[in-house]
């Protein structure tokens, strides 16, 4: 009797792996954060002039906070970043703010990390 217990108590295990393997799949590669080198470069919506001072930060995960600063535009419009992402995942998620409130403040997801060079139009911040 204890024999046929421990048969029919592995064949429940087992069985209930195998339906959970089914459902789920087998367990993948952790999340593994890659880099992107490549370069945003800001301009006028209005003129085309660069914008120099702009900040470039990747949000958290819940599209709120600003998360990492990336880095600030120059006097010719570009910062040149190494952009944090997980392989296989919606792109990162952009932010770009003016400190002097100049500029409305402007966001993003990059869908397609092939492109290296991203051209973002901003354009002035509304006085109310």
């Amino acid at each position: 009797m204890k024999l046929l217990h421990k048969i029919l108590k592995g064949a429940s295990l087992t069985t209930a792996l195998f339906i959970l393997e089914a459902c789920y799949g087998t367990p993948g590669e952790p999340y593994r954060v890659e880099e992107a080198p490549m370069y945003f470069q800001l301009l006028d919506k209005e003129n085309g002039n660069p914008i120099p001072g702009i900040h470039v930060y990747v949000a958290t995960w819940d599209y709120q906070a600003k998360g990492q600063d990336l880095g600030v535009t120059g006097a010719d419009g570009i910062c040149h970043i190494n952009l944090p992402y997980v392989r296989d995942e919606e792109g990162p998620f952009i932010k770009f703010e003016d400190p002097n409130g100049v500029y409305a403040p402007k966001d993003t997801t990059l869908a397609d990390l092939r492109e290296r060079k991203v051209v973002v139009k901003l354009e002035a911040a509304s006085a109310e």
